[in-house]
């Protein structure tokens, strides 16, 4: 460390240098997520060009490599005459310098997606190569660029019929550590994109699988809510969905239906981009919907005897889109993932209120229908809550005599190096419970596969003994009632057989923990602990496989050494199988084992996914699972 602190130490970032020195600043960081920001920055620029009615048709190429991108649209063109104040064209200035862009000011666009003018920019200076392309005024134009600066001049190619811009992207491998784009991921938002723009075509080409994916909706949310609820198994409980369609200064597309799931999900929109954390306009439109529901009960003099109606009661089931087209959105950041303009809660409001209350009049049988779901998820709700109650009362307790009859606790709960292994059966809990460090290591065992959570009310769930041993287990309550700081555990660790009913097993009690006691995940306290398949006595040396693949690899290796001693496999049916030692050296030791820390901010715990996970079979949800767990220890076993 220097000593002395002058003005030369101080340093002047200039031009797209602070994007590639901080580039958390402009794409929320360098993984998944960042690195797929960069498609959409790109991608909401040729969607503004729809949008506004200068283009429609988009075609977005993932390439062979995989890493490496082309967005294309029939809009306008970027414009490639000279700047007036930087005497360079246009194009080159949108790619090579921030807040620079045509939508600052109303005239050229009425609502956009790209607003801050460094979208480009971002995705030039974070790209190894970038390749821009423009067809205007009867020609074909080209510049190429290198993290983010111009090699060349741009260049008149030759003639070209129509208009359009086309962007190619590769990724900078020095600023991300891996490059490898999700062509799930990308389709989804394509399709998002055709749902919320009426007339738009977009077509996905991935180059990958040679697959070509069309995506065109002319009903627009209308059909996106079918799907939705398709996806989710959501059954509504009202034929016909409310649809509104207003424009008062603010665009705004709506469509709604109750259904009979525990949960509300609303799915919203601001000029074509996906608002995950919600903002303004979702205030507003939760407003209204309670202010239009309240009133339609008052004014039929229906308010129920006995129990007292909530606004998460009224908007339980509800499933919904809203999509709000404005001029000058007010973005948290340049993520673009929450809505901050002040005045969209009193203008949403004032448009969903009239119109769904009016509807609600207009068809009293629909109406009735949806007031006795709200009374009965009120009524579900109070009895949650006295189940809950009761939980959080015997797990607040400190005395051991509170505690499931089948824990085996350890000697010091509360430490941080504590550890609570929720196993399978009670023969595995006998192993574990025989091997274990039992100053340290709490045992659990649950008999047979706990409940499927993703569809029930809490109410429901506390009457499983099973769900509600674990919660007393814990020690920390659960809902409203929750408190990190009871939890009697450092880590929470899922201790499953190692074969596909183990897998289910572990991806139902993951269900259950994240839509219970997320907070255990979000701090980092659940483990999934990987027990080995195989056991592989080659010679004096035994190795341990966790799965088919991994005992493949180790047989293979033992062939290209030319071993001639012939390996002797066992597969273990299950933990209880296990010897304690054996149990010990392999899944219990600190030294040997294998966890894997579920992570909250990835994509394993996002309502898609979970509904994703509930449609396939048990060992595809697991591998779904593992693949997105991050590595917290693997050490050599």
């Amino acid at each position: 460390m220097a000593d002395t602190y002058t003005a030369k130490d101080i340093t002047v970032l200039e031009g797209l240098e602070p994007v590639r020195k901080r580039p958390g600043m402009y794409i929320g960081g360098v993984g998944t997520t960042g690195l797929h920001h960069l498609v959409w920055e790109i991608l909401d620029n040729s969607v503004d060009e729809a949008m506004n009615g200068f283009a429609s048709n988009i075609t977005v190429t993932l390439h062979a490599d995989g890493s490496s991108v082309t967005i294309s649209d029939d809009g306008r063109g970027i414009p490639v005459d000279k700047h007036p104040k930087t005497k360079k064209s246009a194009l080159e200035v949108i790619f090579t310098m921030l807040h620079a862009g045509a939508k600052f000011e109303h005239g050229l666009y009425k609502t956009a997606g790209g607003l801050h003018g460094v979208g480009a920019s971002v995705v030039n200076a974070l790209s190894k190569e970038l390749v821009a392309k423009v067809k205007r005024d009867g020609s074909l134009w080209e510049e190429h660029f290198h993290q983010g600066k111009p090699v060349g001049q741009l260049k008149k190619v030759g003639p070209a019929r129509g208009t359009g811009t086309t962007v190619y992207f590769h990724p900078d491998p020095t600023i991300f550590p891996k490059i490898d784009f999700d062509p799930i991921l990308i389709a989804e938002r394509l399709e998002v994109a055709s749902y919320l723009h009426k007339g738009l075509k977009v077509t996905f080409e991935n180059e990958v699988t040679g697959e070509r994916q069309v995506y065109a909706h002319d009903e627009g949310i209308g059909d996106y809510l079918r799907r939705i609820l398709a996806e989710r198994s959501a059954k509504p409980i009202h034929e016909a969905p409310f649809v509104l369609a207003r424009e008062n200064g603010v665009r705004l597309d709506l469509v709604l239906q109750w259904t009979e799931a525990t949960e509300e999900h609303i799915r919203s929109y601001v000029n074509g981009i996906p608002t995950g954390s919600g903002g303004t306009h979702e205030t507003g439109l939760r407003a209204g919907i309670g202010k239009a529901v309240r009133n339609f009960i008052e004014t039929h003099n229906l308010s129920p005897k006995g129990v007292t109606l909530t606004a998460e009661d009224i908007r339980e089931g509800l499933v919904g889109v809203l999509s709000v087209f404005m001029q000058e959105p007010q973005f948290q950041g340049q993520t673009k993932d929450r809505l901050n303009n002040p005045e969209l809660v009193s203008v949403v409001d004032s448009m969903v209120r009239p119109a769904l209350e009016h509807w609600l009049n207009e068809n009293i049988s629909v109406a009735e229908a949806i007031l006795a779901r709200i009374i009965l998820a009120a009524r579900a709700r109070e009895a949650s809550r006295a189940a809950q109650q009761e939980v959080t009362r015997k797990s607040s307790g400190s005395s051991r005599l509170t505690l499931p009859g089948k824990l085996s606790d350890c000697g010091h709960p509360g430490r941080e190096d504590s550890e609570l292994f929720v196993v399978e059966g009670d023969s595995a809990g006998g192993s574990a419970k025989q091997g274990r460090d039992r100053a340290r290591q709490a045992i659990l065992p649950l008999r047979g596969k706990v409940l499927n959570t993703e569809s029930l009310s809490l109410a429901k769930v506390l009457e499983n003994k099973e769900l509600t041993d674990l919660v007393t287990a814990l020690g920390c309550g659960l809902g409203k009632n929750f408190d990190i700081a009871r939890l009697r555990y450092g880590k929470v660790i899922i201790l499953a057989d190692a074969d596909s009913d183990g897998n289910h097993i572990a991806t139902l009690l993951l269900t259950f923990i994240y839509r219970h006691l997320p907070q255990l995940i979000a701090c980092g306290k659940v483990y999934l602990a990987q027990p080995p398949l195989y056991r592989i006595d080659i010679a004096k040396e035994t190795h341990w496989a966790f799965d088919d693949a991994h005992k493949d690899r180790l047989l293979k290796q033992h062939a290209k050494s030319g071993g001639r001693a012939t390996p002797e496999i066992t597969r273990f049916k299950g933990l209880g199988e296990m010897m304690p030692k054996v149990l010990w050296e392999t899944t219990l030791s600190p030294k040997t084992r294998r966890l894997l820390r579920v992570d909250i901010a990835d994509q394993l715990v996002t309502d898609r996914v979970i509904n994703e996970l509930m449609g396939r079979d048990a060992s595809a949800r697991f591998r779904f699972i593992m693949e997105r767990a991050e590595e917290a220890e693997e050490l050599d076993v």
